[in-house]
């Protein structure tokens, strides 16, 4: 954690072992880590590392098996019910049959805000993402991109202060992705909320990220996390500097260390 910071995210000695058919699975063990508030923190691993496992249990969506977690002071549970976060996943998993509006409203409604309330969270986060103008088109007239950018903008209506974003852009082509990479960033400063993102990509984990937390194969355990030194302005040509290529290739050296590809 950064400076003095209050802690977002507290995890000490997290495990979770999943029971299957085949016995026993154990994702994650003996996960230390703790985020401060308004940081940018990049989970990278080698597939089956547990990346998602972690934010899913930071989500209340896995029940840790040992260990604590504590999300903005209280349990995963209690942040969940109190709505303390919004969640990215890799598909935008919009509704079709709801235009663009009404996908952002959705939460809004099952909360019981009020129409006005609706309307001036909708107007204010699909700005925030760029799609003003789009209110009122559905989701198959939109690019994928656009599709991702609304799925961000229904997880920010909460107006949660934690992002929990699994791989929104790995699906998306390699311009697309540039774009909304320096997106995200640009809305990371305008709105000071904390991140935390999980990437396959070390380009996008080092473009993004205040810190990188590297994870190795499963067992998922923190094997490092990088502190970046990379300035908060960030045009995607800093991706060609001596200073980010440097911290590129600790990101991949971390990988490689004592990790395993043959599964």
């Amino acid at each position: 954690m950064t400076g003095q910071s209050p802690a977002v995210v507290s995890a000490s000695k997290l495990g979770l072992t999943f029971q299957t058919n085949d016995g026993p699975v154990q994702a994650l063990t003996d996960v230390d880590l703790t985020i401060g508030k308004g940081e940018f923190v990049s989970f990278i691993g080698p597939s089956g590392c547990g990346k998602t496992t972690l934010l899913r249990v930071i989500a209340d969506l896995e029940k840790p098996t040992s260990g604590s977690i504590s999300v903005n002071g209280m349990t995963p549970e209690q942040a969940r019910e109190k709505r303390a976060y919004g969640y990215v996943f890799q598909a935008a998993a919009l509704f079709p049959w709801r235009s663009i509006e009404r996908n952002v409203a959705l939460p809004l409604e099952i909360i019981g805000l009020s129409k006005a309330e609706q309307v001036e969270r909708i107007k204010r986060t699909l700005d925030l993402v760029n799609l003003s103008g789009f209110e009122k088109k559905y989701p198959w007239q939109l690019s994928g991109g656009m599709q991702q950018r609304a799925s961000i903008a229904r997880a920010l209506a909460f107006d949660a202060d934690l992002l929990l974003m699994d791989e929104p852009f790995g699906a998306l082509d390699e311009i697309v992705r540039d774009h909304l990479n320096k997106q995200l960033l640009e809305l990371w400063e305008r709105t000071n909320k904390t991140i935390c993102f999980v990437t396959h990509s070390i380009p996008e984990a080092v473009y993004l990220s205040t810190r990188i937390v590297v994870m190795s194969p499963r067992p998922g355990r923190v094997s490092d996390v990088i502190e970046s030194t990379l300035p908060k302005e960030r045009p995607l040509h800093i991706r060609e500097t001596p200073e980010f290529l440097a911290i590129a290739a600790r990101v991949r050296d971390g990988l490689h260390a004592g990790h395993s590809y043959e599964d």
